[in-house]
């Protein structure tokens, strides 16, 4: 099963989707319909609503409901990602300029929190008080990521364990409120219930992990920005972090010093620094493990195509690195 047949298994909800969100991006103010739509038909592996649909539909469901769900989980993570370029001052996503790189940091922040309000109007139409739980949850614990980060921006004393912590609100947790919900407008509960919200949260972790190392080793056709950007905003990542703790004291001295700046005069020995050490081999066998343990999530779950799928995800999340 490849990329394209995992989609497959949706396609046809996946249509449903895009035309729900197109619908329900309309507003009277053409400045908040154009910066969104831009973001949202700017590409993107559209990875959290596929979630939905293959978490529901590995549990049986048969309504349409589903759909909205997705169309909500798309709108809070477009959302988020306004904000974030904003707090980031990015200017390049997914290969090509950032909103706030077109029209100002004001308007993005502005259309972001219109997606915010967007998406719980639609999150109340579902009528599930146990769907609204665990998306109000999501959405406060992924801010909280946020500002965990910015205050760890230039911090090079970030350890392993807080680093996790970060990108599991920052990243995963979004993946795990996908399959969360997806599986509870199901009706799932229970086991059903408990292995699908862990698929996502170490799915996510996965795909974080690698989007990771993709930051030293991938280039900006691929990945949809520049090779070194966490480093020039002065983030300390997992690569880092273990290659601190595995280098001299004076290749360490030379991250810290980088980290604490930002930019990156240092870039190409750091690179050396990073490959020499080993750390993104490490980290790429923590990704590998999340992987793994989403893997393992999924076995107490009925035969289907939807579940191959999920499984399948599992493998595209750690096969992105060449």
């Amino acid at each position: 099963m490849t990329v394209q047949r995992i989609n497959e298994t949706v396609a046809d909800d996946f249509s449903r989707v895009n035309e729900l969100i197109l619908q329900r991006l309309s507003s009277d103010v053409p400045l908040v319909e154009k910066i969104a739509q831009y973001i949202i038909e700017s590409g993107g592996k559209r990875l959290r609503p596929l979630l939905v649909l293959l978490s529901s539909k590995a549990l049986g469901y048969q309504k349409d409901d589903h759909l909205k769900l997705a169309a909500v989980i798309e709108f809070l993570h477009t959302a988020t990602l306004l904000h974030d370029d904003v707090v980031d001052t990015s200017d390049m996503r997914r290969g090509r300029s950032t909103a706030n790189a077109r029209w100002g940091n004001a308007p993005s922040v502005l259309v972001g929190d219109f997606l915010y309000a967007r998406a719980f109007e639609m999150m109340v139409e579902l009528k599930s008080l146990a769907i609204m739980d665990v998306l109000s949850h999501a959405t406060a614990v992924i801010a909280e990521g946020e500002v965990m980060q910015l205050m760890n921006v230039k911090n090079p004393d970030l350890t392993e364990a807080q680093y996790m912590k970060v990108i599991h609100n920052k990243t995963a947790m979004l993946f795990e409120a996908a399959s969360h919900t997806g599986a509870l407008l199901s009706g799932a509960e229970g086991r059903d219930e408990t292995a699908l919200r862990d698929y996502g949260k170490h799915l996510g972790l996965a795909f974080q992990l690698v989007d990771d190392v993709l930051d030293y080793r991938g280039d900006a056709d691929t990945m949809g920005k520049n090779v070194g950007d966490d480093l020039a905003e002065g983030k300390t990542t997992l690569p880092l972090i273990h290659a601190m703790a595995n280098c001299s004291s004076e290749d360490c001295q030379l991250i810290r010093q980088a980290i604490r700046k930002g930019g990156l005069d240092d870039m190409p020995r750091i690179l050396s620094i990073v490959e020499d050490s080993g750390a993104l081999t490490y980290t790429m066998n923590r990704a590998k493990e999340e992987a793994e343990k989403a893997a393992n999530c999924l076995t107490t779950l009925a035969p289907s195509p939807h579940k191959e799928a999920l499984e399948l995800l599992t493998q595209v999340a750690v096969a992105r690195v060449s």
